[in-house]
Formats: C-alpha cells, structure tokens, sequence
C-alpha cells in the first residue's frame, strides 16, 4: 500500500509497502537509524522505542511511546516518528533527557539506553512525572536504573524543547494513504462495517500488539489486513449519566484515564496490564474480540456488566460481554461481524480488581478476579464476580453471586458462598498456576475483598507511597 509519514521531522513516502513490515526493521535495514534496538521484538523489552505523534480533529496531537518491533508501517500514516537520531535540536543541543542522561550517568552498555530515552522524552514532553510507570516496559541490566530516575527527575524540572513542534505543521501537508487489496484502510465506521462484511478472511489490526507478534515470532502470512486503530469514530468515548461508551479502538491508556475517574481500581489494573507503550497501541477491542482466558480486561468489565455491541455491515446486536466468549478461541462473532463498542452502566463503584502474577509489572495474569458487590444496609443487593484464568473462557462466579444475593454482609455469609467456588469452576491448570493454587487464590480473592470493605485498604494492599 502506499502511505505517507514523518520522520525525524521529514516526509516519508512508501509505494507499495508491505502492510505486515515492521517499524523496526524499516529503521534500521532501510533508514540505517541503528539507535532503535532489536531486543526481544515482542513489545516487552522497550529498546526499540520511539516517539509517534498523532493529531487530533480538534488541532492538538497525542504523543505516545510505542514498540517500533509490533507497529507496522500502515499503522504510522499521517502520524510523526521520532527516534533517538531525531531528538537534538538542528544545531545539535541535546534534549533535556538526553542531557540529563549524561549529567547522571544514567546509561552503562548503552544498548537500552535509546529506548529509555524516548520513554522518558515522550513522558517530559506530555509532563507526565510518573517515572516509575513510564520506564516500567524498558528493560536495563546495568545501571539499576537509580541514575536514570535521576535523570528523569532532573528533565522534568526542564521546559519541553519546542523544536519538536514543527511535526505538528508538516503533519496536515502529509497526502492521504491508498489501500491496497492486502491492506485496506476504512475512511468511516459505516466503510468499515461494508468493508469487511465483503472481506470476512481479513484480519483486522487495532494496536497490533497481539497481531505484531504472529508475524515476528510465529512468522504468520496474513494475505489480507484491515487497519482499524485510526478509523474515525471508533476511537471515542461517550460518558452520559446512564452509560460509559467505548468505541473498541479506544486504546488502554485513553481507558485507564476514564477508568480512573469512575471505578479507579480497574484502572490500577490497567496500568499493571502491559507497559506504557503497549498500553497506548493495545485496544479494548482487540483485548476482547481476541478472546483470551486470561485477558485482564473482561473480568472487569463483565464484572460491571458491560455489553457489546457488534456490527456487520448495517446491521447491530448488542450481547451481554460474558455471553460473547462460547469457548476456547471461539466467540459469538459470526463472518464480517466485528466489536464496534462496549457500553457499561453507570453505577456506584464497588469495584475491586485483583491481579495475580509473578512479576508485579506488565506479566500474563496466573489469575485475575473482579469483584462489583452493591451492599446495603449491611445486605447484599447485587453481586457480580468474574474470573480471569479459573477457566477456558473468562466466566462468571454465578453460584457464588446466587449464595451471596439478599444475604447479610458478614463472616457466615461470605463462608457460605465460599462453598460453591467448587461447583462454579473447574480451574485449568497450566505453567502459570496449578488447578489447586488457582482455586484456593479465588476463594482467598472473596475474602480479600470482605476484608476490604470493613478494613482500610493498607491492610490488605501495597500502596504506592508519594514522595
């Protein structure tokens, strides 16, 4: 297909351009732009990061610290790249991060040093201070990263350097793409819905942060791509006082924002689901209609008793979200039928979310269980439980939601409920976590939660603590 973007702050046209190549290998095979690293090329190590600059209807820009290793070259059109060759000023000044780097001797060998320097770039130029998250997907084996939080810190203080501004311009100048047979790309909700319903075989590519890695790691042909991350009005967000409606592009950044004004423990969730940068590319389109057991997102939004609206062609159906997911890898999704969005009542937070994995950061959930329970007057009026990890699909805890309905809130109740655990679940039993340890994490999960709603949460939780 043929596409046109910025980098570096110069027009880049593509004739022709293979849908499924990387940014990382376009750098760095044909630009010979070697900053940008190679490391574990599936998102998770953070040395190929780089700076992606997106504008907005409304003339501002969004600027986001993405994986060059998963971003493929259709997804960068009309956007602006910047990587660590194009970060110093035209007469050479280093950026404030850079220079900071230097001053505290925030980099040793040097290879991820690239990486962390647009992480931290792109953070200083959105005046985001919340370094700890900003660096959590860039890997370093050296320094321990003391001196780099060093340098964060010392950048921060410093104004973001405006030369970088000038994208912004360049950007409306930039031609439209052209869509190919293999890769097409929908002007409008309604062209996509028409679009695929001819073309059900396609694949359709939101952030291709699950779809980046059937290339580079499974080396998958995908004949026929569809790129939705862009389409216009998929990507908004809807807030009216009975519903929070989410177009499936809207990607886990923007929905971690929302989150945290509403239910703010899906939100800490959602910081700990993958790293800033998979974070600004992942959709919760894709996170859902990929339909993984232990995907993050849909226990908590099941929990809260989202719907999701699905669209072919003109026509819509709207489901409950637990009733999309049938079976392993099988959805309620028919040919040309795709995610268009998810709707969650507005209600009273009462939404705990816990997430169970080795690694504290950006790790696959052994176990994650979502808890919304309404409790009035010490009774309990409503419950909605779900699981990631307990099963093939993401389910909900029906038996345990019967027992505890119209119950008193208390130690008895909660041990009643407990019991049918059992006849709810069958949990898998993987590399992850033993059937055994998964089942007695979920029930220990309930009374987590009992503890929370009577004990102040620093009992039961580690809490970032603020300088």
């Amino acid at each position: 297909m043929d596409l046109t973007f910025l980098l570096n702050g110069e027009s880049v046209e593509l004739a022709g351009a293979s849908p499924t190549r990387t940014l990382l290998d376009f750098l760095r095979e044909t630009r010979s732009l070697h900053g940008t690293k190679e490391g574990c090329n599936e998102g998770d190590c953070g040395a190929c990061t780089v700076m992606v600059t997106t504008p907005t209807p409304d003339g501002g820009a969004v600027h986001q610290a993405l994986n060059a290793c998963i971003l493929f070259l259709p997804q960068l059109q009309g956007r602006a790249v910047r990587t660590v060759e194009g970060l110093a000023a035209p007469d050479g000044t280093l950026h404030p991060v850079q220079q900071a780097m230097v001053t505290h001797h925030g980099s040793q060998c040097g290879f991820c040093t690239p990486g962390i320097v647009m992480s931290l770039a792109t953070a200083q130029r959105n005046g985001d201070r919340r370094h700890d998250d900003v660096l959590a997907g860039n890997l370093c084996r050296c320094t321990g990263y003391a001196p780099i939080i060093r340098a964060a810190e010392a950048a921060a203080k410093e104004p973001a350097p405006n030369w970088l501004d000038g994208d912004l311009g360049k950007l409306a100048d930039l031609p439209k793409a052209h869509s190919s047979h293999s890769a097409y790309r929908p002007t409008s909700v309604d062209d996509l819905a028409n679009w695929y319903a001819a073309n059900p075989d396609a694949t359709l590519v939101g952030g291709a942060t699950d779809v980046g890695l059937w290339v580079t790691k499974r080396l998958m042909d995908l004949p026929k791509l569809c790129f939705v991350g862009q389409v216009p009005g998929l990507a908004d967000v809807t807030i009216t006082e009975a519903a929070i409606e989410l177009g499936a592009a809207v990607n886990l950044n923007t929905l971690q924002e929302v989150m945290a004004d509403h239910h703010p423990d899906f939100a800490e969730m959602i910081r700990r689901y993958g790293s800033a940068q998979v974070r600004g590319a992942a959709t919760i389109g894709g996170n859902i209609a990929n339909g993984s057991p232990i995907g993050d997102g849909p226990p908590a939004l099941i929990a809260l008793g989202a719907r999701v609206v699905l669209r072919r062609g003109a026509e819509r159906r709207d489901l409950p979200l637990e009733e999309f997911f049938l079976a392993y890898g099988k959805q309620d999704r028919a040919p040309g039928e795709f995610v268009e969005r998810i709707v969650i009542p507005r209600q009273q937070d009462a939404l705990k979310c816990y997430k169970i994995s080795k690694r504290f950061d950006q790790d696959i959930s052994a176990l994650c269980g979502c808890f919304n329970i309404q409790i009035e007057k010490e009774h309990v009026v409503e419950a909605r439980i779900a699981f990631g990890g307990m099963a093939v699909i993401p389910k909900r805890a029906t038996g345990v939601e019967r027992a505890l309905r119209g119950s008193p809130w208390d130690d008895a109740s909660v041990a009643r409920a407990l019991l049918e655990f059992d006849k709810d679940f069958r949990p898998i039993d993987d590399m992850r976590a033993s059937a055994k340890y998964r089942m007695q994490t979920a029930k220990n999960l309930l009374l987590r939660y009992f503890a929370e709603t009577r004990l102040d949460q620093n009992h039961t939780r580690v809490l970032e603590v603020s300088p």
